[in-house]
């Protein structure tokens, strides 16, 4: 409707302008008066959810991607996090060109699982996949501190974090990184209610106690950034997030350093909030974090290595997204946009800053 007003009020800037009220030339402002108007009655009209954008758009953020080197091991260990398997997700190890185009590798065998849980945001379903590989060179990156420039983590809620912590330590799992190997209380509290542990990959988990209206399920994706212009810049101007804490102060002492097992850190966290793909009204937060004091350059890397994550972000128009991204830093480590069989385009890039994994994909138009 507001497109309509800025049309018809063109009209009458037209008709002003060419005297068509005052005996200007009437079939010549009758003609350019036809041509607005039938601009106007096409965007009224226009495809609910069409969008005339052509530089393209993250439409929301859909999942997270993490390479093991051993899929069974990590795959018990996400079912004992609460996670299930989705079997239609085949596990099977298969030669797949299309997996090599995304991931910029050429030859050997992968196999993957489809790991599905709830956002405690929407409460629909957010995957994490897990993908291992054979018969391709893979550097092993799982040891590193959870403050490393361009390591990653999610945050989980569960309803019981004490009884999982113990659960996963009775049965071999628990590899945690908080102090004491223990779940820290905050300030204020008495009750260990959040912690960090490492997957069998050493890739972060942030392990957070269910509270009052706070569900629980994936909470947040995070990423360790050291330039918080250069980062921000990408991720709120480029990939459209909205920054939620305006304020970001430099925070330290005990709880800070005690969640992740590290001693005088200073750091500071940038919400930036996208739209789930599965439930565009609400928001799931990247939280980029940045340690004063932690600056050290990033460690070579692929996405096939063994402890690299990524995340994935739906986007529409990936063709002209893609050179926007590349506009602003991003690089491009896909062999381009892959094409999968069922229609969904790929291409994987590094962000600008710490040369954090994303994975671009366009669904097929209906």
């Amino acid at each position: 409707m507001e497109m309509l007003t800025h049309a018809l009020g063109a009209i009458l800037s037209l008709k002003a302008q060419r005297g068509c009220s005052h005996g200007g030339n009437e079939m010549r402002c009758a003609r350019s008066v036809t041509s607005i108007v039938l601009v106007a009655w096409a965007l009224l009209f226009a495809t609910p959810g069409t969008s005339t954008a052509t530089a393209g758009e993250v439409i929301g953020i859909q999942f997270v991607g993490r390479s093991v080197a051993d899929l069974d091991r990590s795959i018990a260990f996400y079912k004992a996090l609460g996670f299930t398997q989705d079997m239609q997700a085949n596990p099977a190890w298969r030669k797949d060109a299309v997996t090599e185009g995304i991931y910029g590798i050429k030859g050997g065998e992968t196999r993957m699982a489809k790991m599905a849980i709830n956002s405690n945001q929407s409460g629909k379903v957010f995957n994490v996949y897990l993908r291992e590989f054979r018969g391709v060179a893979r550097k092993n990156v799982s040891e590193h501190t959870p403050w490393e420039p361009g390591a990653t983590h999610f945050g989980l809620v569960v309803p019981d974090a004490q009884a999982l912590w113990s659960r996963l330590e009775a049965n071999g799992m628990l590899k945690p990184r908080s102090w004491g190997g223990k779940l820290i209380a905050p300030p204020g509290q008495t009750k260990g209610m959040l912690a960090y542990l490492t997957d069998p990959d050493g890739l972060d988990i942030e392990i957070i106690d269910q509270r009052p209206k706070l569900p629980p399920g994936l909470s947040h994706v995070g990423l360790i950034i050291l330039d918080a212009t250069k980062a921000r810049a990408f991720y709120e101007t480029t990939l459209g997030g909205k920054l939620v804490n305006t304020e970001s102060p430099w925070l330290k002492g005990d709880f800070y350093d005690s969640a992740v097992g590290g001693h005088g850190n200073v750091l500071r966290f940038f919400n930036e909030a996208f739209a789930e793909t599965q439930a565009p009204d609400s928001r799931l937060n990247v939280e980029l974090v940045e340690f004063e004091n932690r600056k050290k350059a990033v460690e070579p890397c692929s996405p096939h290595d063994i402890g690299v994550g990524y995340v994935g972000f739906a986007v529409e128009n990936l063709d002209s997204f893609l050179e926007k991204v590349k506009a602003a830093g991003a690089r491009v480590v896909s062999n381009g946009i892959v094409t999968m069989r069922v229609g969904v385009r790929v291409a994987m890039i590094r962000d600008p800053d710490v040369g954090g994994f994303i994975e671009l994909f366009e669904n097929p138009r209906k």
